[in-house]
């Protein structure tokens, strides 16, 4: 099974750059579907910008979702100076207390553990 196909330079080329815009296409066709299937959320740049500055990643999830502290907190079932303290990072916050913020609002904790 040793065939071989030579072809010039210039098509070679063509080629691999046609399987690049194919791989594009493919990867945009799945983002768009888990867009619509509610499994991904697009985030504004101003937030991603936030996080980007190194702000805590649960104060701007938390802005993002229109939520006080001491409403995450509740729906959490943690404490509000639990929030601010990590939010200012003061604390880094256990596993569970991280996962429960998380699950408050509706990211996955990777999300949250910058």
């Amino acid at each position: 099974m040793n065939d071989m196909v030579t072809i010039p330079r210039a098509e070679y080329d063509c080629l691999r750059a046609a399987a690049e815009d194919l791989a594009d296409l493919q990867t945009y066709d799945r983002a768009r579907a888990a867009l619509a299937a509610g499994d991904d959320e697009l985030i504004p740049a101003a937030s991603v910008n936030r996080l980007l500055d190194g702000e805590s990643a649960l104060r701007v999830f938390r802005d993002l979702r229109g939520m006080t502290q001491a409403a995450l907190a509740d729906k959490a079932g943690v404490s509000r100076v639990t929030v601010a303290e990590i939010e200012t990072g003061r604390k880094q916050g256990s596993v569970a207390t991280l996962r429960a913020l998380a699950g408050a609002l509706e990211v996955a904790l990777d999300d949250l553990a910058t």
